[in-house]
């Protein structure tokens, strides 16, 4: 990654390079130009202001746009801005459902590009941060456009590509049919009389978007469950792959610092950091959740349905990952990548300081 953000050669280039030139002169990207650290900052944001524009628009059209083939309706104003604002920030804060709310093309272009670009961006602002550490002398900080281009290109696009191609041979769904009906082993009888038969299976390009959902450390799944739904996470070995991705790029990012300011030792510290909470967080999870989850619906008078809803959701990441501690690892490695960040900033500062 070092060698990416510095320009230097990679065994992608024959491949990617031209690609690469072709962007910056559609683009009209002098990718030899560095910005100070104003330049940079503003066309970082400007950058995301119309991606959230874009998204927002995307969301409040979809029924008039293709692929869409369950016929889903626009987004409330104000869910669209919500989904919008906190995927091109990266937050991924999922106010809806995705499988009953979004079109295909909203998850692909919509909330699947956002995870790309997203993630791009909080690499190229950690880049031009350690930049700015390791030169002794000078103004600038980087190129912004440069950063995102090959930061997309050669780290994000070629591991979410492997990594979808291992989860749909796993099971995880990619498709661009409508939802399919399945006959139920034993109909459903109604309260009012009626009876129920067959059940609607969501399904679409599921594992394209989760693979950029775990490499770039982002919350928006496919679904609404995320990877507690067996269409994302079928089995032990996905969610093995799933965790492991969620971790990667934070890790190599803090070796990253090392080589960019010309010490390797530097980038020791915050990756040292990941053994605390990656070994002690699961068992506090084992020994915390039956007594928490009966405190705190005891505590808020939570009903039935709700009482419910939560150990189902376990249940079913539980099953599908091969039992408690590896359905709580997975918990867990999410709370170490944040930690991981939170301490590669305070490495920095500290590198600053130094």
């Amino acid at each position: 990654m070092a060698r990416v953000y510095q320009g230097e050669r990679t065994f992608l280039d024959p491949l990617l390079k031209p690609l690469e030139r072709w962007v910056y002169r559609l683009s009209a990207i002098d990718p030899q130009a560095e910005m100070d650290w104003k330049a940079y900052a503003a066309a970082m944001l400007v950058f995301n202001l119309v991606g959230l524009l874009a998204l927002y628009a995307l969301l409040r059209l979809q029924h008039f746009l293709p692929l869409n083939p369950q016929g889903v309706n626009a987004l409330p104003p104000d869910t669209a801005f919500n989904a919008a604002a906190s995927f091109t920030s990266n937050t991924n804060w999922q106010s809806y459902s995705g499988e009953s709310m979004l079109s295909y093309l909203s998850q692909m272009l919509g909330m699947g590009v956002q995870n790309f670009l997203s993630a791009a961006t909080g690499m190229a602002v950690l880049v031009a941060l350690v930049r700015g550490l390791g030169r002794q002398s000078g103004s600038t900080i980087g190129n912004f456009w440069v950063d995102l281009v090959r930061g997309t290109l050669y780290i994000l696009l070629p591991l979410s590509f492997i990594l979808a191609l291992v989860l749909v041979s796993q099971g995880v769904v990619q498709t661009f049919r409508p939802y399919p009906q399945a006959a139920l082993l034993k109909p459903l009888h109604l309260p009012d009389g009626s009876l129920v038969t067959t059940q609607t299976l969501a399904v679409g390009p599921a594992a394209s978007q989760v693979a950029i959902k775990q490499l770039g450390t982002n919350g928006g799944g496919f679904f609404n469950a995320n990877s507690s739904h067996p269409f994302e996470n079928p089995n032990p070995l996905t969610n093995f792959l799933e965790s492991l991705a969620i971790l990667l790029i934070p890790a190599a990012l803090t070796h990253t610092f090392g080589e960019m300011i010309g010490d390797v030792r530097q980038g020791r510290g915050p990756l040292a950091l990941l053994g605390d909470p990656t070994r002690r967080r699961p068992s506090d999870y084992v020994t915390a959740r039956p007594q928490g989850a009966g405190r705190a619906q005891a505590a808020s008078g939570v009903g039935k349905a709700a009482a419910i809803a939560g150990p189902y959701i376990f249940g079913n990441l539980k099953d599908a990952t091969g039992g408690t501690f590896w359905s709580l690892t997975f918990v867990a490695l999410v709370m170490a990548a944040g930690a991981l960040f939170a301490a590669a900033g305070r490495e920095t500062r500290g590198a600053k300081l130094a």
